[in-house]
């Protein structure tokens, strides 16, 4: 096949560029649209604060008859590089049609972009943050994916190892039943738990009590993730953006803050009904009637998406899970929920992975992070 690549320079090659996945799994049923509106904003320079850290660049692949065949970023996160005292390209928003002529193109232009940038090793599927869609899908093709995850089909995984690339990390998911949970247990631990360590959750009736903890909040989660594969501390604006994509959903009986006797955050977390049905019913549009849909799942759900939990180092290990999960328990079946979904959390992180075993999760998708030497 005849393949040309061209870089994305206009806003009409960038909705293009968005749409092309919508288009090349439009038969389906795993694959969840994203909101076109959100994709264009996490693109677009103006409106995402990680390009205070960041840079990239966006390429489409045509075929001879000009259809897109094919599409990748190239992202240079300088924050984490100059972290991790590495010279790191990532690569992000690939996808392709199975044909290896294609996704060769596709990779050969963003390695000369890193090279064009003095950069030795490539890395991805990973975005601009650590809160982007990451990975390509290894194992879980039959299951749907969150709504922050990312659906690929198999061939994928062959076509990068042919291009010399190899296995840096894998995230896992799993699938947890509720039904045969033992709350009594939980509330009695997290009674005991909150006594010895003179804890107690903080009192949010609504959205607006959320705010005044971010600040804590986010100092967890920084010193939290800090060594975790491709987090930099976020800055300021990331982190406005961060509220703003989370805060305006959250139902306060989703969020469990936890605080010392000092009013300081040692542990939170952000659950959140799954989307992943809505967006494909609403096929990557809020209007005319794709928001209709997403305001059903807010309001009534049988899953939910445990989004993020961190816990200080300071408490890890002492059992404030239970203190988590009484909580969110509480607010999960206000909705009629019966499963949770855990969003993709790497495969070495066990003390995430820890909190869930006395629910026998069922580990049911794995994603992978690639890398290659230049």
């Amino acid at each position: 096949m005849e393949v040309f690549i061209k870089e994305v320079i206009t806003r009409r090659d960038l909705k293009k560029f968005v749409r092309f996945p919508n288009k090349l799994y439009r038969n389906n049923k795993y694959y969840v649209p994203q909101l076109e509106s959100m994709d264009m904003d996490m693109l677009d320079p103006k409106k995402n604060h990680a390009f205070q850290v960041c840079e990239g660049k966006y390429f489409l692949a045509y075929n001879g008859d000009g259809e897109i065949v094919g599409r990748v970023a190239g992202i240079i996160n300088h924050a984490y590089n100059e972290k991790v005292n590495q010279k790191i390209c990532r690569f992000s928003c690939l996808d392709f049609i199975d044909d290896n002529t294609v996704s060769k193109a596709l990779m050969d232009a963003v390695e000369s972009y890193a090279k064009e940038h003095g950069l030795d090793v490539m890395s991805g599927p990973v975005g601009f943050l650590e809160f982007d869609a990451a990975g390509v899908l290894v194992e879980g093709f039959d299951e749907y994916p969150t709504a922050y995850g990312k659906y690929n089909d198999p061939y994928y995984n062959d076509h990068l190892l042919a291009l010399g690339y190899s296995k840096e990390t894998d995230w896992v998911e799993f699938n947890i039943c509720l039904d045969n949970y033992d709350r009594e247990r939980d509330k009695r631990a997290a009674d005991l738990i909150a006594e010895r360590y003179h804890l107690h959750q903080a009192e949010l009736k609504s959205r607006k009590d959320i705010y005044k903890y971010l600040d804590g909040v986010f100092d967890v989660m920084n010193k939290c993730y800090a060594s975790i594969h491709g987090y930099s501390e976020l800055t300021e604006g990331q982190l406005e953006d961060l509220k703003n994509q989370f805060v305006p959903n959250a139902d306060p009986d989703l969020v469990s803050i936890i605080l010392d006797e000092n009013e300081q955050v040692v542990a939170f977390s952000i659950w959140m009904p799954s989307l992943s049905k809505a967006l494909i019913k609403a096929k990557g549009h809020l209007f005319p009637f794709g928001f209709i849909h997403i305001l059903k799942a807010l309001h009534k759900n049988d899953t939910f998406d445990t989004l993020l939990i961190s816990i200080d180092d300071n408490y890890k290990r002492k059992g404030l899970s239970a203190m988590i999960f009484d909580k969110m328990y509480v607010g999960v079946k206000k909705f009629g929920a019966r499963f949770l979904e855990t969003t993709r959390e790497l495969e070495s992180n066990n003390n995430v992975q820890n909190l869930f075993n006395k629910f026998s999760p069922r580990q049911h998708k794995r994603a992978r992070c690639y890398m290659k030497n230049l």
